[in-house]
């Protein structure tokens, strides 16, 4: 071989030589980075059943029914209860009956998830434990997307609160059929915040929350029958003695409005 010939040769050994080494050498940097990634991919599948076990598990059946469910109790309220009584009182206090069930439906609504909700449906502390409930919910603190409520552990505590809520707004709206006519909007609206913080948050608590005084000694509480019926009645019995008969009754005559309201009214109840 010439001499030429070796000096290229050995120049080539040299670039091979170099690159190989330059290869090896990011391969050693690379090698840490690789297992990192490597111990990583193996760990992400073991915390994950972990993040799945401190989630609660939804069913969205029951959540989608539980929506449904809550629209259909909504609209017994509106339009419902508004248009049976709207349909049955003269046709000059129509508009203040229809009223009365809008109103106490947007009054609940906000005196709910301040402190209705709270009173009912959470463990209250001490004596007063079993009658009613702490405030761990106070203008829903605490009430994220995955916080479940006892009672209801396959559904989000959201849909538990709006479901139970259109029972809170149906109770006090039932009243108002007993004081048709006759009852000022503003002593009405006084009416149903206190009734409503003072009467009916205690008993859904009494009844229906697990450390509730009626619960507790096993006393079921069928449709409502409880919470909503017989404490409506008494209070729509009680409000209608307090304010006393109509001005003209039973001298002058008060037909019903539009006794097609009324049904309709009843048909959605």
């Amino acid at each position: 071989m010439s001499r030429v010939g070796v000096l290229n040769f050995t120049k080539g050994a040299r670039t091979i030589a170099d690159r190989a080494t330059l290869a090896i050498g990011a391969a050693t940097m690379l090698l840490p980075g690789m297992a990192w990634a490597q111990d990583a991919t193996t760990a992400a599948p073991a915390a994950a059943p972990a993040a799945a076990a401190a989630a609660p598990k939804f069913d969205s059946g029951d959540t989608a029914w539980m929506l449904t469910s809550t629209a259909l109790v909504l609209m017994m309220t509106v339009p419902g209860l508004a248009l049976f009584y709207g349909g049955m009182v003269r046709k000059m206090n129509v508009l203040a009956t229809l009223m009365q069930s809008f109103a106490i439906t947007c009054l609940v609504t906000v005196i709910w998830m301040i402190v209705g909700y709270t009173m009912a449906f959470t463990d209250g502390t001490g004596s007063l434990g079993s009658i009613t409930g702490g405030m761990s919910r106070f203008f829903l603190s605490g009430m994220d997307i995955n916080a479940v409520n006892g009672l209801a552990g396959t559904i989000p505590e959201s849909v538990f609160m709006m479901f139970q809520m259109t029972f809170a707004i149906i109770t006090p709206a039932l009243i108002a059929g007993s004081f048709a006519d006759r009852m000022k909007f503003s002593a009405m609206c006084l009416f149903m915040t206190l009734w409503s913080i003072l009467i009916y948050s205690p008993i859904a608590h009494i009844m229906w929350q697990g450390t509730g005084f009626m619960f507790t000694r096993g006393i079921l509480d069928f449709a409502g029958g409880t919470v909503v019926h017989i404490n409506a009645g008494i209070a729509g019995l009680v409000s209608c003695l307090v304010l006393g008969k109509r001005i003209g009754y039973p001298k002058t005559a008060m037909p019903p409005h539009n006794l097609v309201l009324s049904l309709i009214g009843a048909s959605l109840l």
